[in-house]
């Protein structure tokens, strides 16, 4: 039978070995964070750019509830342009990522081409694969937060700093 002594080097290499990996939590969440912003951000320059566009696919395609499709337009579009730089930055992380993950679910439910062959269907065979990987994301910054590079860790910092 093995004694004690021969498990502490698997265990110590594979404590080193997690331990480095944790050192890429930080970048891996900077990561999800820029990336959800840049497709956030890049849809919200071409409804922008093409204001009628914009306005026939609220008029006509996206059936976003209870809104009027003018209002439903600017609002997407600021929503789009405006809060991405928030998401990219860090700053009100959470609060933003919650917005977004709520305003992505919109866009999945308010937009039926997305899923031809019915919401839950397209679900499990990926229609919509990359709303389903911005959500992710997105819960993922919900669940752990900005990460250390964020305005939001910088201003908690700063902030203690302050008060103690």
């Amino acid at each position: 039978m093995p004694d004690a002594t021969s498990f502490k080097t698997p265990l110590r290499a594979w404590q080193r070995a997690t331990g480095a990996a944790a050192g890429l939590a930080p970048w891996c969440l900077l990561a999800m964070r820029v990336l959800v912003a840049l497709a956030f951000w890049r849809a919200g320059s071409v409804k922008l750019a093409d204001p009628s566009g914009t306005l026939y696919l609220f008029t006509d395609e996206y059936h976003v509830p209870w809104l009027a499709p003018g209002f439903a337009a600017a609002l997407a579009t600021w929503t789009e342009l405006v809060l991405p730089w928030f998401l990219g930055l860090g700053a009100a992380t959470r609060l933003v990522a919650v917005v977004l993950f709520v305003y992505n679910i919109i866009c999945v439910v308010s937009y039926p081409a997305l899923w031809p062959m019915g919401f839950w269907r397209g679900l499990a065979h990926g229609q919509f694969a990359d709303h389903q990987a911005w959500a992710l994301m997105l819960l993922a910054v919900i669940a752990w937060g900005p990460g250390r590079w964020s305005l939001d860790t910088l201003l908690a910092r700063w902030w203690q700093r302050r008060t103690t």
